[in-house]
């Protein structure tokens, strides 16, 4: 049974720094690409950031977000520094077989999910 558990999320002051994990289980990590999404209320869920042999990152949060991955530990990580309000959301940890799945996004086709883990900034 594969399983994305996320964790780090919380509540943070603009300007501050969280960082993200996700472990994965039930697969062979090192075979996927990582991502993560984040879904804020009332709108849709948007990609953030990925991971294969290169990294990929939307344009609002290029320069603040870090993601990485340690395929040793089955984990992927996203460290968010100067983090704004306008980031609050619930991130998801995302797998898939294929990078462009995962960037372009096809939200429908990727293979696995976390539940999420909530981020709020405060003003």
């Amino acid at each position: 049974q594969v399983q994305l558990v996320e964790s780090g999320g919380g509540l943070v002051q603009a300007g501050g720094s969280l960082t993200l994990s996700c472990v994965a289980s039930g697969v062979t990590f090192s075979r996927y690409a990582m991502g993560w999404f984040r879904q804020a209320p009332g709108k849709d869920r948007e990609f953030v950031a990925a991971i294969s042999f290169k990294s990929y990152y939307t344009d609002s949060v290029k320069g603040r977000f870090t993601i990485s991955r340690d395929n040793a530990k089955n984990m992927v990580n996203l460290q968010m520094n100067n983090l704004k309000p306008e980031d609050t959301a619930v991130y998801y940890c995302a797998a898939d077989g294929s990078i462009v799945t995962i960037t372009t996004p096809t939200l429908d086709a990727i293979d696995y999910w976390g539940k999420g883990t909530l981020v709020t900034v405060s003003s």
